[in-house]
Formats: structure tokens, sequence, C-alpha cells
């Protein structure tokens, strides 16, 4: 089996956009490893740079497993960078959420869409500041107990009658130590939405995260959609910050 990996090293200008054919930047730790043997159609893959650099480790002979650390130490410092000031996130914050993160977010700023301190608590603005956004979302709450959680969502908030989202969509919790709760596979009920409530996780008693219309009152239960503990102290919650992140494309 032969693989290149580059030198295929796509920066963000060698991606082409569907309309257009112009070039577009593409995540500067994404490359792109191309793959062909004698049993099978050559084909490409997209991978971060922590996974080319082990597959470069184990291609080689003279690599060895001790700089393997080097890697991963080189892709832990890259921590998200927001384009404003967060209430709720510090580097902690980011760097725990940063290592869940899909490989696609990877390499981007990421921009405040929402923030009850400067919007307002309202779920109507909330949707409505999304309505242009067609990227992943990171939900941030901060309760009256000074507990933080929220999750993050492969789809922008909206208004639908049916449930939305992909098995990118987690959930997480620093109360106070750090938990992440990836979907299950048991349902797909990542997200849903009317103008009166906001919903995450589903399929038993409550939802996983509840908002209600003022972005006020909150619950959080456990769900077989992502076998999550209650994220905030105690399931019925009063919000006191809330904020909404999405990637900067």
């Amino acid at each position: 089996m032969a693989v290149w990996l580059a030198d295929m090293w796509y920066s963000r200008e060698q991606r082409l956009t569907e309309k257009s054919g112009a070039m577009k930047r593409l995540a500067e730790n994404i490359k792109v490893l191309y793959i062909a043997s004698d049993c099978m159609e050559p084909y490409v893959e997209i991978i971060t740079v922590k996974e080319s650099k082990r597959c470069q480790s184990l291609c080689s002979s003279d690599a060895s497993e001790a700089e393997e650390p080097e890697y991963q130490l080189e892709v832990d410092d890259d921590l998200p960078v927001l384009t404003d000031q967060s209430h709720l996130l510090d580097d902690y914050h980011l760097e725990k959420l940063a290592a869940h993160m899909p490989a696609r977010t990877y390499g981007y700023q990421w921009q405040l869409v929402y923030s009850t301190a400067i919007h307002g608590s309202s779920l109507k603005t909330l949707y409505r500041n999304m309505a242009e956004v067609d990227s992943p979302v990171l939900l941030v709450v901060k309760d009256m107990h000074k507990k933080v959680f929220g999750a993050f969502s492969s789809d922008p908030f909206r208004v639908s009658k049916y449930c939305y989202g992909t098995g990118e969509t987690f959930l997480f919790s620093f109360n106070p130590d750090f938990q992440v709760y990836k979907w299950s596979g048991v349902n797909s009920y990542f997200v849903s939405g009317n103008w009166d409530s906001l919903h995450l996780g589903g399929g038993g008693s409550g939802f996983a995260l509840w908002l209600d219309a003022d972005l006020y009152h909150g619950s959080s239960f456990s769900s077989p959609t992502f076998h999550n503990a209650p994220l905030s102290t105690n399931e019925d919650f009063i919000v006191q910050d809330l904020e909404v992140w999405t990637v900067q494309n």
C-alpha cells in the first residue's frame, strides 16, 4: 500500500468551492492523505495534524515512539481562538472542549453570535441571530450556582418540527470536574426547538438540556441520547449567563 502525506498538505487556499471553483482556505491543521494499493481503488482521506504525524511515525522506519508526546503537545497548545470576549469561557474550558471538537472546526476562529449579557434573555433573539449561520455552534450556560455546562451542536439552533443534528453533537459540564457526554447511538434526538423552548437529548423522563423562552429557567435530566448525568447541580436551574459561539468561516 502506498501512502502520500505530503506535501498534499493543503493550505487553506487549496480547497475548491462548489460554485465558482475559486480557491478557499482549509484549516491549517488539516492534511489530505492519498492512499492507493493493488487491491482497492485509490482514495483520499482528510485527517488532522496529530493523526498525520502519527501515521508518519508508523510509516517511517526511523521514527521513534518517544516523539509521539511532542506531537500531542503541539496540537494541545493550539486552542480555539475567540473573536470576542467571553464571560464564561477561559483557557481551561477551551482546552478541554477542543479535544472533543470535530476536525472540521480546527483552525477556525469562534465568533460570539448570542449572549444574554449583550442581547438580553430571549430565545427568539437567539434564533434570529442564528438565521444566517450554517456552521456548528457551542452553547455555554452558567447557572446561579456558578456551574458551567452546555452543548456542542453540529447544527445551528432553529425552530423545527423535527429533531435535527448529527452524532458530532455532545454535552459537557464543569461541575466542577470536566465531563463530556457523546452520542450513545440509542436514538437521534439531538436538538429540537420551538418558540417556547430549546431542547437537546430526549427519550427518557426529561430532556438532557431544556431552556425556556426567556432563557431564564432550565432543566437537565439523564437522557438515552447521551447517557448523561444531569448537567447542573440540580435538575431544575436558573440561568445566570448564556453564550452561543459559532465557527467563523
